[in-house]
């Protein structure tokens, strides 16, 4: 156990390095995919949505599942169940919003970079879950847990929901962005980055485990400024885009 821990120690620091990386490169300029690519230029290589989509979101599911099915140890229950909301989230993102996403093209090497961490975070969390953490059996009545697990899964509606509402902007083969509308979107520029946000750091409360709460913090380093940047590509595309909306937190920001 102790070995474990030690290890998920120093994978979780270099998380938190990398989350620090991160948000101080989007601070001068947002990641280049989406509506943020320049479709006129000929640079980069790209993959379509839903391949790329899959692609990257894959290991976040499938590591954690092999370190669980080849454990030489049982785990608590609560391990399990935590386990399983990690990889709940992942295979919604790899197998159901991948085959139903109308997203713009990617560039390759987002793509890899993506993998790359997504291993690497897939491979932390499951192993923090099967050999770095256990739960004694009133953990399930404890209020990190309960609301921990609250959050999360008020998180994953606002995501899922936003994600929706997006999708809906856009007819079969239309690429064109068009001004959100509905739900939390009446409010914040980055619905879907905020039901995010907000179901990692609900899985965090609910593990209270360092690398959960390293990942929630790398998320809002990664797609807290993609929610700026979004915000900022409306107001400057759309001359009637609302002014009362914010970023990312409604009222605030």
């Amino acid at each position: 156990m102790q070995c474990g821990q030690d290890l998920d120690f120093y994978l979780s620091a270099v998380l938190v390095a990398v989350g620090l990386l991160v948000i101080s490169v989007q601070t001068r300029a947002p990641y280049i995919y989406g509506k943020h690519l320049d479709f006129k230029s000929k640079a980069a290589v790209l993959v379509s949505a839903r391949r790329g989509w899959f692609l990257q979101e894959l290991p976040s599911f499938l590591v954690p599942l092999l370190l669980v099915l080849h454990s030489p140890q049982p785990g608590s229950p609560g391990c399990k169940l935590l386990g399983v909301l990690f990889c709940t989230h992942y295979f919604h993102r790899t197998f159901i919003y991948a085959a139903l996403t109308k997203g713009r093209p990617t560039p390759l090497r987002i793509v890899i970079q993506a993998v790359i961490f997504c291993t690497f975070n897939g491979f932390l969390q499951g192993h923090c879950m099967v050999y770095g953490t256990e739960y004694p059996a009133t953990w399930f009545t404890d209020s990190r847990f309960t609301s921990g697990i609250l959050l999360f899964f008020i998180g994953m509606g606002i995501n899922i929901h936003s994600d929706h509402l997006l999708r809906k902007l856009r007819k079969p083969g239309e690429l064109t962005y068009k001004i959100p509308q509905g739900g939390l979107f009446n409010y914040v520029s980055g619905a879907n980055f905020l039901g995010e946000i907000v179901e990692w750091i609900g899985y965090a409360i609910a593990t209270w485990t360092l690398p959960a709460f390293s990942f929630a913090f790398f998320t809002l380093c990664s797609i807290g400024p993609r929610a700026y940047h979004h915000h900022r590509y409306y107001l400057q595309v759309f001359p009637d885009y609302p002014k009362s909306r914010k970023a990312l937190i409604p009222f605030i920001f």
